[in-house]
C-alpha cells in the first residue's frame, strides 16, 4: 500500500490536530443572568433571558457548587479538557469509581460537580463527593426527571434543587424573590476559606425541566454568581485539601 508522501509541516499539522481533538464534546458556556454581581471579563451575559425562559414550561432552581466540573462518560473522566481523560490527584476517587460504571454508561455522558478538594469555599455538611448536576445523551440534554433516575442507578446524588416554578408571568417579581433566593446558607454550610466565616450559598443555576437540544443549551440554562466568590487562584493545586464528609467511612465514592 503506498502512503501519502507529506511535507513535515503538514505532518506535524496533523498531529497537533489529533493531539487536541476532542473525545467528547465540553460542557456549554452557562451564561449569566443580567443582575448576576459575580461575572469576570470572560463570562457571558444572557441579556434577553426574559424572551426564553416565557418559552419554559417547567423551570428549576439548583444550587451552584463550589467544585470541578467533572464528566463521566465511557472514555474515560474528564475535567476541563475533552481531549484527554484527567489525571488529577483530587479525581483520583471518582476516577476508581468510574472503572465500576464505565461498562455501563453507553451514550450517556454523567457531568458532576467534584467537591473532592476544597476550592473557595469550605463546605462542612457534605455527605458526599460529588454531585451530579446534568446529564447529555449524543445530542441532547435529559430532563431533571430522567437525570436524578440514572443518578440514582449508578448511585450517585444530584445537587440540591432550591425551588420548583412555572414560566414566570412578571419579570420584576421573579427577579425580586430570585434575589431573596441567593441569601440563604444552602445545603452543605458554606464557609469562607479565608476568612473561616459563615458564606451564603455562591450562587443558583436555573434550567429548563425538561429535556432539550446540546445546541439550544445557552437558550435553557442561565446562572448567578454572587460578587467575590471566587478567594483561590491557579496555584491552588499545589497545597490542595480533602474536603471532609459528615459521615467519613460511609456509602460514598472515596473508598479509603
Amino acid at each position: 500500500m503506498a502512503f501519502p508522501s507529506w511535507g513535515g509541516k503538514d505532518f506535524y499539522f496533523l498531529l497537533f490536530n489529533l493531539k487536541n481533538m476532542a473525545i467528547s464534546q465540553k460542557y456549554g458556556r452557562t451564561y449569566h443572568y443580567p443582575f448576576s454581581p459575580g461575572t469576570t471579563s470572560d463570562d457571558r451575559i444572557k441579556h434577553d433571558y426574559w424572551e426564553h425562559l416565557q418559552k419554559i414550561p417547567n423551570l428549576i432552581h439548583t444550587e451552584k457548587l463550589d467544585g470541578e466540573n467533572n464528566c463521566l462518560s465511557k472514555y474515560g473522566v474528564f475535567a476541563r479538557s475533552h481531549a484527554a481523560p484527567t489525571t488529577s490527584a483530587w479525581s483520583e476517587s471518582i476516577r476508581r469509581f468510574w472503572q465500576l460504571i464505565k461498562n455501563d454508561l453507553g451514550s450517556l455522558e454523567i457531568f458532576v460537580e467534584n467537591l473532592y478538594a476544597i476550592h473557595s469555599i469550605e463546605y462542612r455538611n457534605l455527605e458526599h463527593h460529588f454531585y451530579v448536576f446534568g446529564i447529555r445523551e449524543n445530542d441532547r440534554w435529559l430532563g431533571w426527571d430522567e437525570t436524578k433516575f440514572y443518578a440514582d442507578m449508578i448511585g450517585l446524588p444530584v445537587v440540591p434543587v432550591i425551588s420548583t416554578l412555572k414560566t414566570p408571568a412578571d419579570q420584576i417579581v421573579f427577579e425580586k424573590d430570585f434575589l431573596a433566593l441567593t441569601t440563604s446558607r444552602g445545603t452543605f454550610e458554606p464557609f469562607d476559606i479565608q476568612t473561616q466565616a459563615p458564606a451564603t450559598i455562591e450562587g443558583i443555576v436555573t434550567r429548563n425541566a425538561e429535556g432539550y437540544s446540546v445546541n439550544d443549551f445557552a437558550d435553557n440554562v442561565f446562572k448567578y454568581v454572587r460578587k467575590g466568590h471566587v478567594k483561590t487562584d491557579q496555584h491552588w493545586t499545589r497545597n490542595w485539601k480533602r474536603a471532609g464528609l459528615i459521615n467519613e467511612g460511609g456509602g460514598y465514592v472515596d473508598f479509603k
